[in-house]
């Protein structure tokens, strides 16, 4: 009785594998994949672990083959931060990439204790030597001072962390290019971080650099077009609808004046008005000239300042783009 239990059991078994591949060899030849439980095509991809699941009766069709996630879970954000065990990611901004040590200034120990005033005398001494040895040559000091000083100005300036590490390859690749030879480290980060901004479509003027940075505005632009073609960046013309958002912000006007700007800036664009002209003053008199249509007057003097422009410029800029929309 035992072994026909088995054996009838063994056969249903059998018959079901085959079934399955069977399903499985028709949906592989018409290109669709089913499920082969419930025979629907309702597959997702779940997001944490890449596996085929069903939607419908949630069995796994198919399952990576190395699961290269931690073997712990973790259900909100605080317990992942509690239970990961690496450090941080690798980043460019540092001249070792965030990969060395580093002691601590506090004098405590493990356990919270204050260290005696040998051990103190110890770790200023470690703390010393290791800060010297975390650059090896000439080439790692110039990108340790370089680096800092484009966190400084990016801080500054109060872009991404994103566009900081663009700034920091592109100081990279200029230091391998050689092309920092006869200019100043200074000059030569401002510049990286500018190509950067521009690279990530976060828009700063020449100016609002110049203003945060140890060096001369003209300097700035010289060492930046030099190295935008010397590396081959590529830079494409300022745009200057997005300067529109942080102007309008600044000087507080409504949403109708910053659609009206948008207006002004795409149809004196298409007749040509913006070929030579500086983008930003471009957009400060677009936004000047849509606070007195919608009538939100605000000020040449007030406008200038938030765009680092003078009013002049906003003038002559205001006057060709009311000729161009033909309002008296």
């Amino acid at each position: 009785m035992q072994g026909e239990y088995w054996y009838v059991t063994n056969n249903l078994t059998r018959q079901r594998e085959r079934e399955r591949s069977e399903t499985e060899e028709d949906a592989h030849q018409s290109g669709e994949r089913v499920c082969t439980e419930c025979e629907t095509d309702t597959l997702i991809k779940s997001d944490g672990r890449g596996e085929l699941v069903c939607e419908n009766c949630g069995l796994i069709v198919e399952e990576p083959n190395v699961d290269r996630g931690p073997e712990w879970r973790a259900f909100n954000h605080s317990e992942r931060q509690s239970k990961s065990r690496v450090g941080a990611p690798i980043t460019q901004a540092m001249h070792d990439k965030g990969l060395t040590t580093q002691i601590d200034w506090k004098n405590a120990d493990a356990a919270g204790n204050s260290l005696s005033a040998e051990k103190r005398s110890q770790m200023s001494r470690l703390r010393k030597w290791q800060e010297r040895i975390r650059t090896k040559d000439a080439g790692e000091r110039n990108l340790q001072q370089a680096l800092s000083e484009i966190d400084r100005m990016a801080s500054a300036l109060g872009v991404p962390r994103a566009v900081r590490e663009v700034a920091s390859v592109i100081y990279r690749r200029a230091l391998d290019e050689d092309l920092i030879r006869g200019r100043s480290i200074e000059g030569v980060a401002t510049g990286c971080l500018y190509a950067a901004c521009r690279k990530e479509g976060i828009p700063r003027s020449l100016e609002e650099v110049a203003e945060v940075s140890r060096v001369e505005r003209q300097e700035i632009g010289r060492t930046y077009r030099y190295v935008a073609q010397s590396l081959d960046l590529g830079m494409r013309p300022v745009d200057p609808h997005e300067f529109v958002p942080r102007f309008c912000s600044e000087l507080e006007v409504s949403e109708e004046v910053h659609t009206k700007a948008n207006e002004i800036i795409t149809v004196t664009t298409e007749q040509g008005l913006l070929s030579g002209k500086s983008p930003t003053g471009f957009a400060a008199a677009a936004i000047y000239a849509a606070s007195l249509l919608c009538h939100e007057k605000k000020t040449q003097r007030e406008v200038a300042d938030v765009a680092q422009v003078t009013e002049v410029t906003i003038r002559n800029r205001y006057q060709e783009q009311i000729e161009a929309l033909g309002i008296q």
